[in-house]
């Protein structure tokens, strides 16, 4: 796989420090500028600062779940544009349903393949 182009930037937001850990370890080993975010707040100000190509929401967040806030940031002009991948070690078919109406561009179930991960993002990046 190549390496991804240098201004590609990817906000994971995740509550769990080694979920996240593992993540950026994979994605900056191909390439990729990672920004992270614990909690919906953190998300918002991300988004507004650095408007990343891809967000990686997780849906089981404290206070504003990822489902609300995929909601909030396609309603925004600002970041209704930028694709959203649900990731979640806790999905039902129901809750798979619901990650596509809130807005989300795809779903990666954790823990994570470390093996396939990278071609997944990209695969997202490029629809």
């Amino acid at each position: 796989m190549s390496p991804a182009p240098a201004h590609e930037s990817i906000l994971v937001v995740d509550d769990q420090p080694l979920s996240i850990k593992l993540i950026q370890l994979i994605l900056e080993g191909e390439g990729y500028h990672v920004l992270v975010a614990a909690n919906a707040t953190e998300a918002l100000q991300a988004v507004r600062d650095a408007k990343p190509d891809l967000i990686l929401m997780d849906i089981h967040l404290p206070s504003l779940d990822g489902l609300a806030l995929t909601r909030l940031l396609r309603s925004d002009q600002e970041s209704r544009h930028i694709k959203i991948v649900a990731i979640s070690a806790y999905a039902s078919a129901e809750d798979e349903k619901q990650i596509a109406a809130a807005g989300c561009a795809g779903f990666i179930s954790k823990p994570i393949d470390t093996r396939t991960f990278a071609a997944s993002i990209r695969e997202h990046l490029d629809k």
